[in-house]
């Protein structure tokens, strides 16, 4: 597979864990159990990028990482994924993601690539893990679904020093459509938070579940 990310990219997901670059009008946006949520109003869409600072309590960053690839587990446990796995569109390797909106709105789908490297940073292990949409790939739509053409999200993951992990995520998505206010701010102050909660307890499942396979 060709490299479909750079170094810098890699470097500046992890160096956040250091040095928040939070300047050019980030704001802090909801703080909850230990997660501080930032956002950017990206003039273009009217639409936000966040930024998550947080720590998972009882995972290491590995099995942080090792949980977060692996899509065939994360239909376990994550309840909005309806269909998600990886596979070659003609000579292309992406990842195909759909996910359940409430009703009455329509489900939103992605394709998109991602790559995974473990860093030895001066003797620190830092996780990176860098994804971003990928409408060259050729997957038709679906009807009834709308695509996500626009979608980054970069992940860094490293011990805090005890049992837990540093956790640095990165993300933007451009969900198409009429979305209300509520559901992107629920989305941002809720979603985000219940989803590390979610990522906690499936990393705490993950060697019962590869034992059962």
């Amino acid at each position: 597979m060709s490299l479909q990310f750079t170094d810098e990219e890699f470097q500046e997901a992890w160096r956040e864990l250091d040095e928040p670059q939070l300047e050019g009008g980030w704001e802090l946006f909801t703080e909850t159990m230990g997660v501080k949520i930032y956002r950017l109003l990206d003039k273009e869409t009217g639409l936000y990028e966040y930024k998550v600072f947080g720590v998972l309590d009882t995972c290491t960053p590995e099995l942080c990482a090792d949980v977060y690839m692996d899509l065939k587990y994360r239909k376990h446990w994550d309840s909005y994924a309806k269909e998600l796995y990886e596979k070659d569109f003609d000579g292309q390797h992406a990842i195909y993601w759909e996910v359940k909106y409430p009703f009455p709105l329509s489900n939103r789908d992605y394709v998109y690539v991602r790559e995974r490297k473990d860093l030895d940073v001066d003797g620190r292990k830092i996780w990176v893990i860098l994804a971003r949409s990928s409408p060259e790939t050729p997957c038709a739509e679906k009807s009834g679904v709308l695509r996500v053409k626009d979608y980054k999200q970069s992940v860094a993951l490293e011990s805090d020093g005890g049992c837990g992990t540093r956790v640095f995520l990165n993300y933007f998505d451009n969900p198409g459509g009429m979305i209300p206010t509520w559901l992107v701010n629920w989305a941002a102050k809720s979603g985000v938070p219940g989803f590390l909660t979610d990522m906690q307890k499936a990393c705490s499942n993950y060697g019962s579940y590869c034992h059962k396979k």
